[in-house]
């Protein structure tokens, strides 16, 4: 029922000739809650081709004759946007003569800028960026280069493609270098699908300037979230502030020079027009005079109940107010506070100071300097802003939680969005509708819930038609890295396991621990024969990584075998795509439970008020420990090509705590020792081939 009489599929927008199984039941499901504005959840195995699907389903409903909208296909990594290009490509080879699909891709500013300062630290770009253009001093960003936009909707192009067009752009026989940034963002309004960053629609300030600069209302836009597990966590992190004394008192010596900026304009304009807002920053530079010390007085005490190096402190929201509040105090209360204009008393209500204080801090606009070696940053007057309006926001309620660490120089708060629903529920509720996938997207129903979907929404798990024949999953039953059960015995079962592994795979092998400790423990002190061990460290450099692949297959290609070594959640078990069949294994060590830490436990205390208890710790702790291994156990599988094997190292993986966390379809082969071990790996390799090879 997949296809029309002809052959052909029954979807006009499907990249394929031929459905893959299981894609024409994600499209379809995916078409019936997007013709509703609905929200699906895909949790879609590698290898039944879920971004064509994703695609074909949301430009047929975007391409709806009245009712068009644009496709944002929103993805956290970079090696994805080909994979979506290439996919766009394919769909309008496959219509032929029809009106192509047009698509504009783009990644960071910096990334695509074709200035010389691109190559600086993102901090020094995004300075001399800015001030580049405030002083019209950028050429390109002033350059209009009519028909480039035209060129960039004929034919999908890849963000590479598109800078090197607008590099080599000419108009009247000369060079006319335009702003690839810009034009790209521009053109999205007259396109069918959008390629970039999370962050386009789920970082409010971001959000609010590109939907602005694209013309482009949220109404009229259809999401494709792609590594959707990703989400809740990279919405924390976007949410994520920090404070220290330091920050307080760079926040007063910013606001002296700022102040001194309004003074000149009030006296060149005569005062009316710019009153107000002076005497508002007028009052915000002294209440941040007190607080310097008040919130210096604070840490101090914060600091001298530590227990430790690595102890916490959990500080409440109304604490911070409270502070400021006083320091607004002190300052209205002294007499040199006056209308500095008509030596008024000037005064602020306490029901607007916090409001006051966030939208001066917010405008402050001065040069920083850094001393040698320092990257410039934006004011600490602006970041100061942020964390107002980010506990503002969430002070009525329990999403957010403060922890101080005795991190810095004299300690740190770090405000945590335990909520991320609170930033995803009104995007997506807005949006005309959402497809949200990833082999990890599991179970489906846990990421509603995190993400705060209250209408429209369905959610399915489609199981792979390959994986238990092309990807075995053995688990030994006699090692396990459980704190109350480590021994010398046990690490070494679990290092010997490892080697009868290696002797039986016939090429690299992916092995990954909970911790960096830890796989230095276990793999980086063992001895192992027969494979190169190659291990993953926090110094890895973006070229590091992107040379892994290559070497894994080029040691591959010469008959020589690589030990990969890395850590759940990190670089190595997440960023990157193995392709060509670059592993043909993967050993998982352990099960990486969060530590515990003030944050955990407040991440549970929430979960528990709002999903009941049984679910907290699902949700909090054992589910995120499991889609680590999911998302690590599936790098070696990057299309129905592939075939791998998989060993779990630690018997807790066959406990009901945590088999209810895996997938239904997902079945384990248990293994008592390590002839187990090297008889069912030599039985798999000997008689399953990648499909190339056969």
């Amino acid at each position: 029922m997949g296809q029309t009489t002809t052959g052909q599929s029954e979807f006009e927008f499907l990249a394929h000739e031929l459905p893959r199984p299981g894609q024409l039941e994600m499209i379809r499901d995916c078409v019936a809650s997007l013709r509703k504005n609905g929200n699906h959840l895909a949790a879609a195995p590698t290898g039944i081709g879920k971004t064509a699907a994703a695609l074909a389903a949301a430009l047929e409903v975007a391409l709806t004759p009245g009712e068009e909208k644009t496709v944002f296909f929103l993805t956290s990594r970079q090696t994805q946007h080909r994979i979506v290009v290439d996919t766009v490509r394919k769909i309008n080879s496959r219509r032929g003569h029809q009106s192509n699909i047009s698509l504009i891709d783009m990644i960071g500013q910096s990334g695509m800028c074709v200035q010389d300062f691109a190559k600086e630290s993102p901090f020094v770009f995004s300075l001399m960026c800015s001030q580049a253009r405030k002083s019209r001093t950028c050429k390109p960003w002033m350059t209009r280069a009519e028909g480039l936009r035209e060129q960039f909707l004929s034919y999908p192009l890849h963000v590479d493609e598109l800078v090197e067009k607008v590099v080599q752009h000419t108009e009247n026989g000369r060079s006319a270098v335009t702003c690839p940034w810009k034009i790209a963002r521009e053109s999205v309004a007259f396109a069918n699908v959008f390629v970039g960053d999370y962050n386009h629609l789920f970082d409010d300030g971001v959000r609010e300037n590109s939907l602005k600069a694209m013309g482009i209302g949220l109404e009229n836009v259809i999401i494709i979230v792609d590594e959707a597990h990703n989400l809740p966590d990279r919405i924390r992190m976007t949410m994520e502030r920090k404070l220290t004394p330091t920050m307080v008192k760079n926040v007063y010596t910013e606001l002296e020079e700022y102040e001194e900026t309004y003074r000149n304009i009030v006296i060149q304009t005569g005062g009316d027009l710019y009153q107000t807002q002076y005497e508002h920053i007028a009052w915000v530079k002294s209440v941040f005079e007190s607080a310097r010390r008040i919130f210096s007085d604070y840490f101090s005490s914060l600091n001298k109940q530590l227990k430790g190096d690595d102890d916490e402190i959990e500080v409440k929201v109304e604490d911070i107010f409270d502070l400021l509040h006083k320091a607004c105090d002190v300052a209205e209360g002294r007499d040199s506070q006056k209308n500095l204009l008509d030596d008024k008393e000037f005064q602020i209500q306490p029901v607007n100071r916090i409001r006051i204080l966030r939208d001066v801090l917010a405008n402050v606009d001065v040069d920083v300097e850094v001393g040698d070696g320092e990257d410039p940053m934006e004011p600490d007057a602006i970041r100061f802003s942020e964390l107002l309006r980010t506990l503002d926001r969430f002070q009525n309620t329990n999403s957010v939680a403060l922890i101080f660490d005795g991190k810095g120089k004299d300690g740190r708060i770090t405000s945590h969005l335990l909520d991320p629903g609170m930033v995803a529920a009104p995007v997506f509720e807005e949006a005309a509708g959402s497809v949200l996938m990833s082999g990890t997207l599991y179970p489906p129903s846990m990421y509603a819930d995190i993400l705060g979907f209250t209408h429209s929404t369905t959610h399915a798990h489609y199981t792979s038609p390959f994986a238990a024949k092309r990807r075995p999953v053995l688990i030994a039953k006699d090692v396990t890295t459980k704190y109350s059960e480590r021994s010398q015995e046990n690490s070494f079962l679990i290092q010997q396991h490892i080697q009868t592994f290696i002797d039986a795979t016939p090429g690299n092998i992916a092995v990954f621990a909970p911790s960096y400790a830890m796989l230095d423990q276990l793999v980086g002190s063992g001895r192992f024969s027969g494979a190169r061990l190659m291990m993953e460290n926090r110094d890895w450099t973006k070229k590091d990584l992107d040379g892994v692949v290559e070497t894994l297959l080029y040691e591959k290609q010469n008959n020589r075998k690589i030990l990969l070594g890395g850590v759940f959640g990190a670089r190595l078990s997440e960023g990157i795509d193995y392709n060509n069949g670059a592993l043909d294994a993967v050993i998982c060590i352990g099960i990486p439970n969060s530590p515990p830490s003030l944050l955990s436990k407040a991440l549970t205390k929430f979960a528990e008020e709002r999903f009941g208890k049984n679910l907290a710790w699902k949700y909090t702790i054992s589910q995120p420990a499991i889609n680590s291994i999911l998302q690590a156990m599936g790098r070696p599988i990057r299309s129905v090509a592939d075939r791998a094997m998989v060993l779990l190292l630690d018997k807790r993986n066959d406990d009901r705590t945590y088999t209810s966390c895996y997938p239904p379809d997902l079945q384990m082969i248990p293994c008592h020792g390590s002839e187990q071990i090297r008889q069912y790996a030599e039985r798999f390799f000997r008689t399953v081939h990648r499909e190339e090879d056969e």
